[in-house]
């Protein structure tokens, strides 16, 4: 197998799923312009765009929930559950705080730079937790990552990507998988979309290796037609000098006679 056909083999087997994923990350759209607002604060569109709808690895900076224009904690309400929608598609994604106090939140959110969510605060029926952590929304924006600790799964995501508005959908219903804001009550979110993000998650998983495999038994199948057909070559060859070999001999003669030697 040449460079050019190893380096080809190569990309069709490591580039696909990341293609892919970055096709459909925010669903083709960018964020709703209402964020650059988000509770009175100033959030700069610009890099929301970049981090929810451009990126899977990189994140605001840290500390950005505490720079002068942005006050996140002195803009929500510390004696409420406080609703975070996508920055996108306006769905509720989280609901803070739940299981603890406003200020265990505040404190944990400010101590690791981003705003820091706890499964219980977690609307899962629209948000899937991938492979290596990554957290996106149902609608494909990019939130952040779970980074557990001793307390179990942190949500550590962007606040640029959780700054969008409630959907608004005029009577027309949506899509029976998203959850809008209106569907919850104060109640515990209890949720079996675990089990279906994992089996999204095996879905997309099976796809990704059955495609490698195929492309692996393909070069395979090329590799060996192409050393069959250089050994039948070779074949021939070696007859073809099987009967120079031959002939040759038989002109060398012993006394004379003809005969081969």
């Amino acid at each position: 197998m040449n460079l050019n056909t190893r380096s080809a083999l190569f990309l069709l087997l490591f580039s696909p799923s990341t293609t892919i994923a970055e096709s459909d990350q925010c669903d083709g759209g960018h964020p709703m312009d209402s964020i650059v607002d988000f509770l009175g604060a100033t959030i700069d569109y610009e890099l929301a765009d970049r981090i929810c709808c451009n990126n899977h690895v990189f994140a605001e900076p840290s500390g950005y929930q505490e720079e002068s224009q942005v006050m996140l904690f002195d803009r929500l309400d510390p004696n409420a559950e406080n609703t975070f929608y996508d920055s996108v598609c306006g769905v509720p994604l989280f609901i803070a705080p739940r299981g603890r106090s406003f200020e265990d939140f505040k404190k944990e959110s400010i101590k690791h730079g981003w705003p820091s969510f706890r499964p219980e605060e977690t609307v899962f029926e629209n948000v899937n937790i991938l492979d290596g952590g990554r957290m996106e929304s149902t609608c494909g924006t990019h939130l952040g990552h779970n980074l557990p600790d001793d307390d179990g799964d942190r949500y550590c995501i962007d606040l640029v990507c959780i700054a969008g508005s409630p959907l608004e959908f005029n009577g027309v219903a949506p899509d029976e998988t998203v959850v809008i804001a209106r569907e919850i009550d104060a109640s515990p979110i209890t949720s079996t979309s675990s089990e279906e993000t994992s089996g999204n998650n095996s879905v997309r998983n099976g796809i990704v290796l059955f495609s490698f495999v195929g492309i692996a038994f393909l070069s395979l199948v090329a590799y060996k037609r192409g050393r069959s057909s250089h050994q039948s070559e070779h074949e021939i060859i070696n007859s073809n000098l099987d009967a120079f070999d031959d002939k040759v001999a038989y002109q060398q003669t012993d006394d004379q006679t003809g005969e081969l030697i």
